[in-house]
Formats: structure tokens, C-alpha cells, sequence
């Protein structure tokens, strides 16, 4: 299977993200996503085999989910590549299954993280304080534990090679406004709660997750943007090996975090070639994830 690093399109501007490519096509968007895969906010120099298709159909799976379950306004228009403008059929060969026609909106620059179980840097924040993002939370919690209630935990939204900075609700209210911020944080929880209720079903528990919102600049209506409840911007754990007190196995790309920090890699030097192996179970974990959750079977 061919890995997709680059994307070269001739039209329009182009934005280019981490994962996602962004060509802005005059009354709306193309998202690309590309194979590339990062880890502690920097690309890698290998991708996975197919990761762009397999985020772009979770994603589309859970926006359409969305639109029948809870009234939360989005960016999609279509991930049908048949209905996309004609001046994109030319590269249906690269395109189809791994884009999706959004439209416009600005991105407010927070990150709204929603977290149902103590890890990452919710763990490691807890430790210290007891706290996380100034949320006060009960003692005696260990690695991995079940929250009393999901809380939101915003952080900052750093340029690539920057990490994000969890911040309190009342500072990123600073930065985007109290309404928009209460709203924001509301639609957040209530997309986590459905969410993982269904993940549950089939198998996954959705530990966190990371959402973005972005304003539409005709209407002034708040839009859910971006990726939504993949393993790229969740974390998802095996519901029946689920135990707390320690480090989950994971769905997600975890495997690929912890492989970085097991040959001591600091996060900051050109960071290292993955092996093949390595590569490869990524990719089982995310084509797992991605088949579990769009499967109608429960798993009990």
C-alpha cells in the first residue's frame, strides 16, 4: 500500500497542517488527510499505510452519527466524492476516501479536550497539583482512573513543532469570550457523553478526546470543525482490559508515543525512522479502532 506524504494539488491556497492539507476553494474547503502521523507535536519522517482514509471515514462516520443524534452545527458538507466540485475530478485517484468539503470558518485558537479517564497529561498534571486546568479533583485517583464526571480541559493550539499548553476555562474565556467559551465547552461535553456511550457498546472506551470549534464568518455561528473522535485526536482504550491503576493498551497512536520514549528520543532532535514492525502495528490499532466503531454489532 502506497503511504501519501505529500499532496500537490493546483488549485487554490493551500494551508498545510500536521496531518491535514487545506486548499481553499473560493465558497469552501477541501481537507485532505495525508498519511503523515505526528507524536508530541512533530511529524514524523514515516507514514502509515492508509491513515488518511481511515481518519477521513471515522470522521465522516461520526459527523454523520452527529447529525442524528445531537443538534450541534459542523463544517461537513460531503465526503462524497461524486459531489465535489468538477474542477477536483481529476484527482479522484488521490482524493476520494481521504477528503472531505467543508465549509468556511475561522478556528478559534484553543483546543477543547474533553477527558472521562485520568491520563497523559491530565496524570501527570493531577500528580503535582491534584488539579488539572485548575479543576480541583478527588484525591486517592491513580493512572487511568474513571473520572466522577468528564471535564473539559482547554488548552492552547501551538504551531507545528509547538506544543499545546493546558490552560484554565476562565483564560481561554479570555481569549475567544465567555459566551462563545460557555458554548464551546457545553457542546464539547455533550459530543463526549453521547460519544462515549456509543464507543462503549462496541468495545472502546474513549478516555479523551480533542475537539475543535471555529466560527462561520457569514453567519457567526459556532461550527464544530476539523477531525472528529478519531485516533489521532482521542485516546481509545479495549473496554474489557481496561484496568485502572496503570498504563491502558491503546488504540490509538499510544503504541507509537510509547515506542518514541522507549529509545529515549527527546521530542526536540530530527526525530528518528520508525521501523517497519513498528509501522505496522500503528496501523492494526487505528484499522481496529475504526472498525469497531462503525460496526452496528455490540460488543458485550
Amino acid at each position: 500500500m502506497n503511504v501519501v506524504l505529500s499532496i500537490a494539488l493546483p488549485i487554490g491556497p493551500v494551508k498545510r497542517g500536521k496531518v491535514r492539507d487545506i486548499y481553499d476553494l473560493g465558497d469552501s474547503l477541501l481537507l485532505v488527510a495525508s498519511d503523515r502521523i505526528s507524536a508530541f507535536d512533530v511529524i514524523l519522517p514515516d507514514g502509515i499505510p492508509g491513515k488518511g482514509h481511515l481518519l477521513t471515514q471515522l470522521s465522516l462516520h461520526w459527523f454523520r452519527w452527529l447529525e442524528r443524534e445531537i443538534v450541534v452545527p459542523h463544517h461537513l458538507i460531503t465526503g462524497e466524492f461524486t459531489s465535489f466540485p468538477t474542477m477536483l475530478h481529476p484527482y479522484r485517484e488521490l482524493l476520494e476516501g481521504r477528503s472531505l468539503l467543508v465549509k468556511k470558518a475561522v478556528p478559534f485558537p484553543v483546543e477543547c479536550i474533553v477527558r472521562g479517564y485520568l491520563a497523559g497529561s491530565g496524570w501527570k498534571e493531577y500528580r503535582k497539583t491534584g488539579k488539572i486546568c485548575g479543576q480541583k479533583l478527588p484525591e486517592g485517583l491513580v493512572e487511568s482512573s474513571k473520572l466522577p464526571d468528564p471535564i473539559f480541559t482547554p488548552s492552547t493550539k501551538g504551531a507545528i513543532g509547538e506544543h499545546d499548553i493546558n490552560i484554565s476555562f476562565d483564560e481561554m474565556a479570555c481569549k475567544i469570550g465567555a459566551a462563545q467559551a460557555h458554548e464551546i465547552r457545553t457542546q464539547s461535553l455533550v459530543i463526549y457523553k453521547k460519544a462515549a456511550a456509543y464507543a462503549k457498546d462496541r468495545g472502546i472506551l474513549i478516555a479523551d478526546t480533542k475537539m475543535e470549534f471555529g466560527l462561520d464568518p457569514s453567519t457567526k455561528q459556532i461550527l464544530l470543525i476539523d477531525e472528529l473522535l478519531t485516533p489521532d485526536s482521542s485516546r481509545f482504550w479495549p473496554k474489557d482490559s481496561y484496568q485502572p491503576g496503570k498504563r491502558q493498551i491503546s488504540f490509538d497512536k499510544q503504541y507509537l508515543r510509547d515506542y518514541l520514549l522507549s529509545i529515549h528520543w527527546d521530542g526536540t532532535s530530527p526525530p528518528p525512522t520508525l521501523p517497519a514492525d513498528v509501522i505496522v502495528k500503528v496501523r492494526e490499532r487505528y484499522v481496529e479502532a475504526c472498525q469497531l466503531l462503525r460496526s452496528r454489532v455490540k460488543i458485550t
